[in-house]
């Protein structure tokens, strides 16, 4: 079984679409219908994003964290508990490919660190957009690391330690961990995930801080 975690702090403007793009993954022929869990982990949230939630085929878990690091981990450890072989992670505000979970599955590898794009730049000024695309590498082998689109397999996440209960960066510490242990890290930049730019973003130092640095 193949479980997908995504935290959630009010996300109710964005959910719909993250939830829509997950099911579609979770159907794709390239899984040979293998089951897919898919776990939305309500960290805090006052808005209506447990009711759109639970108007889908998803599983949803309630906590009261506001940390990122304690919801990816408390999301993770139940899909563990439910013999889960591979766990991939993604954001509320981010939509996934078809063949994303597909593609994380046929690497055959022990963790898969994809890349992200941004398609709406309206909140940003043309300065940032620039910046970013100068620093960003759309190569295979790029070091780049995001939350929004990370897989793992459940043996290498044990190894690794898990996530830790960190308010921002937890998905570098997961990777340096895993590098650390000996994991098969492929960083692709074949299977994109498209996120979110907007300025009014739910992690600090997160990928919205860090948009929002580019401009000074």
């Amino acid at each position: 079984m193949i479980g997908v975690v995504v935290p959630v702090h009010n996300e109710e403007q964005l959910l719909v679409h993250c939830i829509e793009s997950l099911l579609e993954a979770a159907y794709h022929q390239g899984l040979n219908n293998e089951e897919v869990k898919i776990l939305i982990v309500l960290d805090d949230c006052t808005d209506t994003s447990l009711h759109i939630a639970q108007a889908y085929d998803v599983m949803t878990l309630t906590c009261s964290h506001r940390n990122v690091g304690k919801t990816r981990a408390h999301g993770a450890e139940h899909l563990l508990g439910v013999d889960a072989r591979w766990l991939a992670f993604t954001d509320a505000d981010s939509v996934v490919p078809e063949t994303w979970l597909a593609d994380q599955i046929r690497f055959n590898v022990d963790a898969v660190c994809g890349l992200v794009e941004v398609n709406d730049w309206s909140e940003h000024s043309s300065k940032v957009r620039e910046r970013y695309h100068a620093g960003y590498h759309r190569v295979d082998g790029h070091r780049h690391i995001h939350g929004a689109n990370l897989g793992v397999s459940s043996s290498a996440y044990r190894k690794a330690g898990g996530f830790k209960a960190l308010p921002a960066h937890e998905d570098v510490q997961l990777v340096a961990d895993l590098e650390r242990s000996g994991a098969n890290i492929l960083w692709t930049a074949s299977n994109r995930v498209t996120t979110s730019a907007r300025k009014h973003c739910r992690c600090r130092e997160g990928f919205g801080d860090y948009l929002k640095s580019l401009a000074e």
